[in-house]
């Protein structure tokens, strides 16, 4: 079955219903995780962006299901270039530490702070889209809650960039820019 996966991944589209079947197998044979993280994360891997777009859907459903990898995942973040990947891992990025404000210990120090200099260096790419930055700046707010020299910076960022993009980045950046206010 292995094998059969990975070439259903490997020949799978964007498409939701391809990502929802694929992501299906594997919420419903979790055996099949180890599998899709592997290609996810292998950068070598021509289709490891299809991989990360199931791979998003299984942890919106199962994002505790991502601790056996967290330490792989978190330092495998830097080495993401393709945008499809990036998309997809910066909203596990985000499911991430949603579940990390309510469970307390979902992540490591360490492991925080991959993501927080992934989640910034992403926000910064000057080539990077809009989806990703919208999750990393999402990410980066909840982080900068127990990280006081967070929102200085994002505050910073966001104001100095939000000109030199689109209206989506712009609604993104507003919508963070005055949760920050109200601290």
């Amino acid at each position: 079955m292995g094998s059969n996966f990975k070439q259903l991944v490997a020949n799978s589209t964007a498409h939701r219903p391809v990502r929802d079947m694929l992501s299906g197998m594997v919420i419903n044979n979790k055996d099949l995780l180890h599998e899709l993280m592997a290609m996810a994360l292998d950068t070598t891997n021509k289709n490891h962006h299809k991989a990360c777009w199931s791979l998003e859907l299984v942890m919106e459903t199962h994002i505790v299901w991502l601790s056996d990898y967290l330490d792989v995942f978190c330092k495998r973040l830097s080495t993401l270039k393709h945008e499809g990947a990036l998309r997809s891992v910066s909203k596990i990025c985000l499911f991430a530490v949603q579940y990390d404000k309510k469970s307390k210990g979902f992540l490591s120090p360490k492991n925080l702070e991959l993501i927080i200099e992934s989640c910034f260096d992403w926000l910064i790419d000057p080539k990077g889209k809009v989806a990703t930055k919208a999750y990393t700046m999402r990410a980066l707010y909840i982080c900068g809650e127990n990280n006081d020299w967070i929102y200085p910076e994002l505050q910073r960022i966001l104001q100095e960039d939000a000109a030199k993009h689109t209206a989506a980045y712009k609604a993104a950046a507003k919508e963070v820019l005055h949760r920050i206010s109200k601290i």
